[in-house]
């Protein structure tokens, strides 16, 4: 199984519509991704750093599941440009994706 990490790094000037990420982004990448493997999908919102009283490095992170790196990339490929077009209406950050195999 692999795990799409979409992190969206706190910056100064950074926005983030939580609400509309949750309710409308996700709800998209479901109905999208879902027929094309997507196994489920997962959403942090950001609270805190580790040090006491530290901002939290990330506003937000989105975690995509698939079976195989195959599947997210026939999935994206099909839909990529409909689901990354929809970032705007939700942020003004350059999200940094990371693919991973889970093994634990």
């Amino acid at each position: 199984m692999i795990r799409v990490s979409v992190h969206y790094p706190s910056k100064a000037g950074a926005k983030f519509d939580h609400a509309y990420y949750a309710q409308k982004h996700m709800v998209l990448v479901r109905q999208r991704l879902g027929g094309l493997g997507l196994i489920r999908a997962e959403i942090d919102k950001g609270l805190a750093g580790g040090a006491p009283g530290s901002a939290a490095p990330f506003l937000s992170i989105g975690y995509l599941y698939f079976n195989t790196l195959q599947d997210f990339q026939k999935a994206m490929k099909a839909h990529g440009t409909e689901v990354m077009g929809d970032l705007p209406n939700f942020t003004n950050v350059a999200p940094e994706v990371q693919i991973s195999e889970v093994v634990g």
